[in-house]
């Protein structure tokens, strides 16, 4: 685990100035680091460079730039593969001089050429040096677990795993990409390719990005779609046979993870993924496992009480820490280092407190993400289950709307609520996303330049081809939310403090296997997760797990309106707003004013635009830290 970044310019940068690049990610590999500097045939200078946190073969072997026998291919790697003990097996006839499965990657390209990303089975960012080719390959894993972004203009080319590097690069321009802030300020978060910057953007997940001659291209070798159409081709009918298939995949990608030359932990928040991971590593572990959670002393929001139950059960070595709200807001002001463009899930700062626990005792820890999007577990899925029923009625009523006269509207206004919503939802692109819509109107004029704004929908359901509400909403968020929010979360907050996070659900062979097993064993009777609740109470009894999500809340609203509101309006002076040229000033202060009176909206208080609120806060603190 570590950073990487990098350049192919005609430009003549400096090998100190790659060090500066890549010193900006020293939390991310505060082990070792490397940085080179080769010249092209065609007058291009190619950079490479990354700062190590050493987790395999822990001596100066693993070191990179890493370079193949013939020194014909050079690497920096991002990230942990898997299987690279079973791929040093096909390997034989390549020498190796370490025990890292950074050499792996090498050798495997040289015997597969870049068709080899499709052999890893892991989480990556990776950017290859072909000399023969003279092509530079930047590759990501295939759900994002890893970032990697890229600066393309006048046919030069800068990578990183975080965008500070890339400010770092001389003559980068910081234009801000001003058409993706309505869906910024909707979803709290900048989905892939775009960034905040132009010019800069994400490579997908599951891509290759080529660069030969100035020129780039890239290319998917792996996608949700593809996947799941695969996986349903061969579905797992029996529930029995289903269950046990689970079970073995999943325990096998759980081993895998396991395997390190430092110490490993796993979170237990006290959830079903977090508890079943934890149980399952208990199984692959000659000493009790190392379980980490973090507690709240409002008993409406605290779980680590259920944790710690769990942890006694498994007989792990369990550490928990209670946390007060000022250890939170402490964690506010580090929030624009260390999610470098503006990110507003507020989930973040338990994640940074818990990530700080564990760093304490290990230096890699299991978590449970990917359970709710790939077997059917957020809330969000049974209200899309429900507008769903309503489609029809909904469709009737839509059509009346179109039809001239105001009694009409005032026959729809006296409907349902859910049969409005699902009348307003007539695109066949954006059907699961209706719970945005409301919210639209109120963020469009937040921005001077609302016309050119893209849409804060994603306009790309129909691609998957799936009739089941449930289902297009789960593969729309494995494809946008999992990477671009929870993922980015995770990585982040976790390297704020050197933590290398592994997610065994996100396993190859998980992902393709859940897409095998029927939509009806994932949620049964309004049981949602069934299949993976079923398989958690092989490990855990059931009254243990079994009781009301509760979560680990952030009080945004409270803080907004009490310690940071003055930061806050400083934020929206109308003098910095026009300076600044990107939001409405009139509308902003407008809209603040009815926020703090608690008439913006459902809830007396306002709090039904708090996380609106704290996206705007958190760019604005971007913003200050940044420009």
């Amino acid at each position: 685990m570590c950073g990487i970044c990098g350049f192919v310019s005609k430009q003549d940068i400096s090998v100190q100035r790659l060090k500066d690049m890549n010193d900006t990610m020293y939390h991310r590999g505060p082990d070792d680091s490397g940085e080179e500097i080769y010249d092209m045939p065609d007058g291009y200078h190619v950079g490479l460079a990354q700062r190590r946190l050493s987790i395999l073969d822990l001596s100066a072997s693993g070191h990179q730039p890493m370079h193949s026998n013939d020194k014909q291919i050079s690497i920096v790697f991002n990230g942990e593969i898997y299987n690279f003990k079973e791929l040093r097996e096909q390997l034989r006839d390549y020498e190796f001089h370490s025990t890292c499965d950074t050499e792996v990657i090498l050798a495997a390209y040289l015997k597969w050429g870049i068709a080899c990303l499709e052999k890893l089975n892991g989480m990556f960012a990776i950017c290859i040096y072909d000399r023969n080719l003279q092509e530079v390959f930047l590759a990501r894993d295939r759900i994002g677990k890893k970032p990697l972004y890229y600066y393309y203009k006048n046919n030069n080319l800068v990578f990183a795993s975080e965008l500070k590097p890339i400010m770092c690069c001389p003559d980068f321009e910081k234009e801000i990409h001003t058409e993706i802030l309505a869906r910024y300020l909707c979803i709290q978060y900048i989905a892939d390719p775009d960034t905040v910057f132009r010019n800069v953007y994400k490579l997908a997940p599951g891509s290759v990005l080529r660069f030969k001659g100035g020129e780039i291209n890239t290319w998917k070798y792996w996608d949700i779609k593809s996947a799941y159409k695969a996986g349903i081709k061969e579905p797992v009918k029996d529930y029995k046979e289903a269950k046990s298939g689970l079970k073995e995949i999943l325990g096998q990608a759980v081993a895998d993870r396991m395997v390190a030359d430092v110490p490993i932990g796993t979170f237990l928040s006290g959830g079903y993924d977090s508890s079943l991971i934890s149980a399952i590593a208990t199984e692959y572990s000659d000493t009790p496992v190392k379980t980490y959670c973090i507690g709240f002393g409002e008993k409406e929001f605290n779980e680590a009480v259920y944790a710690k139950k769990i942890a006694q059960y498994l007989g792990t070595d369990h550490t928990e820490l209670y946390i007060t709200e000022q250890d939170m807001m402490e964690m506010v002001d580090s929030i624009a280092d260390y999610y470098d463009e503006p990110f507003a899930d507020s989930s973040q700062i338990p994640s940074m407190l818990v990530s700080h626990l564990a760093k304490q005792d290990v230096t890699v820890v299991l978590s449970g993400d990917g359970g709710d999007e790939f077997f059917c577990g957020y809330d969000a899925y049974e209200k899309v289950r429900q507008a769903q029923l309503f489609e029809f009625p909904g469709a009737v009523v839509g059509g009346i709307s179109q039809l001239p006269g105001i009694k009409n509207k005032d026959i729809i206004s006296r409907l349902p609520s859910k049969i409005q919503i699902v009348a307003g939802n007539r695109d066949a692109q954006t059907k699961t996303q209706f719970s945005t819509r409301y919210y639209m109107k109120h963020i469009y004029p937040m921005l001077l330049d609302s016309e050119s704004q893209q849409s804060c929908l994603f306009e790309n359901e129909r691609k998957y081809e799936v009739r089941n509400w449930q289902v297009r909403r789960m593969l729309l968020d494995m494809e946008t939310y999992l990477p671009a929010d929870i993922l980015c979360k995770v990585d982040r907050a976790s390297m704020k403090y050197s933590l290398e996070t592994r997610c065994p659900i996100l396993d190859t062979r998980v992902m393709e296997y859940s897409f095998r097993i029927p939509h009806k064993f994932k949620y049964n009777k309004g049981s949602k997760k069934y299949i993976l609740k079923d398989l958690a109470y092989d490990y855990i009894p059931k009254d243990l797990l079994e009781r009301p999500k509760q979560g680990f809340g952030v009080p945004i609203n409270k803080w907004l309106r009490g310690p940071l509101k003055e930061q806050l309006t400083d934020y929206a002076d109308t003098n910095f707003l026009k300076e600044q040229g990107i939001f409405n000033p009139e509308y902003m202060q407008n809209f603040l004013k009815r926020y703090f009176d608690g008439t913006c909206g459902g809830k007396t208080d306002g709090s039904d635009y708090s996380q609106y609120v704290w996206a705007f806060f958190v760019f604005q603190m971007w913003y200050k830290k940044w420009m």
